[in-house]
This record gives C-alpha cells, structure tokens and sequence, in this order.
C-alpha cells in the first residue's frame, strides 16, 4: 500500500499511532516502536504493509520504505509542506472511506513543491479541493448579509466571500477573486495577495 502520513500520535512507550491517508482511505496504524523511525514523519509518503492485530483495536503498519521528493531536505519547503499536509488529517477526520481525489491531489502537489511558489501550489489545491467538495462559494452574493457583492470582498475561512464590512476584515478585489475561482490558478495574483490569501488557507479547510 501507498500513502502519506497526516499525523503521528504517542502511544505507550515508544509506540505511535500513524495516520495515513491513501488512494481509499484514511486510516489509523499501530507502530511499535515508532519513535525510533525517521521514516515516521509529518508529509512524508510511504509504502507499507497492513496487518490486522489479535491484540489491538487498530492494525499495525509494517514493512515501511520511504519515497522521498527532491526538495525534502530543504527546510523551508518541509515545514511548510508538513503544515499543509496536517490540514487534511482535520478535514477528514471523520471520513473511513474516500475516492483517489485526495491522494492524487497531494501526490500532484508534492511533486510541484520544489519547483514552484509552495504558497501558490497549496491556494490551487485547495480550489480543487473545495470544488470537488461542492463547497466552492462563487454566486456573487455576500456569504453573511446575502446581498450583492460589490467590486471588493472580504473573505472567511474556505474562502467564502463576504462583503469587508461584513466581517471587518481586509478587502481584495472581487475580479481577481472570482478568476481565482475560475480557473483555479494563481498566475494572476502578485505575491502580496498570495500570502494574505495563504494566511487564510491556514487557518482550516
């Protein structure tokens, strides 16, 4: 099996429970002795056997190999990955089953993430994200008062478009919003814009 880790818990003693999310689910392992392996980590994308254990409720991951990505050793771009990817484990808490959407999205994104602006990938993403969801907020009226949107916006967590008024807080052009929305690219933005709307992604999906 293939995956990323999207969270490590402690267990008892030296054991972790691994949370994996793969092309059909998201998942909780036992490892024992986990903390011992530098393969464990945040974001990093494993292959791993399953297997069911007579002694606990969860089954235990074995046989792990790491697949590494160019830029894993590059601080910067790690940290940044490993807050991104902890995202996911928040949002699907809940999920036992998922479609590949999700792993392919991931897999797509950390393929890209030495080579591009990490900020503009993780903003795209998440477009997809939110559209696949069904959760992507582009009719033109205000999330809060319902009324029309003008030519600035303000925008809540997953990016919902307010008026600034609204929600007192900083307003962006509503053109360059709603292209957003469309294409699901950010080629258009300057990177100023980039990181407030990637302060927003942040904060939860």
């Amino acid at each position: 099996m293939r995956g990323f880790i999207i969270n490590i818990r402690k267990a008892k003693n030296e054991d972790v429970i691994v949370t994996v999310l793969s092309s059909d689910s998201v998942k909780n392992y036992w490892r024992f002795f986990g903390a011992r392996h530098s393969i464990l980590q945040v974001g990093n994308l494993i292959d791993f056997e399953e297997k069911e254990s007579k002694k606990s409720f969860m089954p235990n991951i074995r046989s792990i190999s790491h697949i590494s990505f160019p830029w894993i050793f590059a601080y910067n771009h790690l940290l940044m990955w490993q807050n991104f990817i902890k995202l996911f484990e928040v949002h699907l808490k809940d999920a036992i089953e998922l479609d590949a959407f999700y792993f392919e999205l991931l897999l797509s994104v950390a393929k890209k993430w030495g080579k591009q602006n990490p900020k503009r990938l993780a903003i795209e993403a998440y477009m997809k994200l939110l559209d696949h969801e069904g959760r992507l907020y582009d009719n033109g009226f205000c999330y809060i008062c319902e009324t029309i949107l003008e030519e600035k916006v303000g925008l809540m967590r997953a990016f919902l478009p307010t008026h600034p008024h609204c929600i007192y807080g900083q307003s962006f052009q509503k053109k360059d919003i709603f292209k957003l929305y469309n294409t699901k690219s950010t080629i258009h933005l300057n990177d100023k814009l980039i990181d407030k709307l990637y302060l927003i992604l942040t904060k939860g999906f």
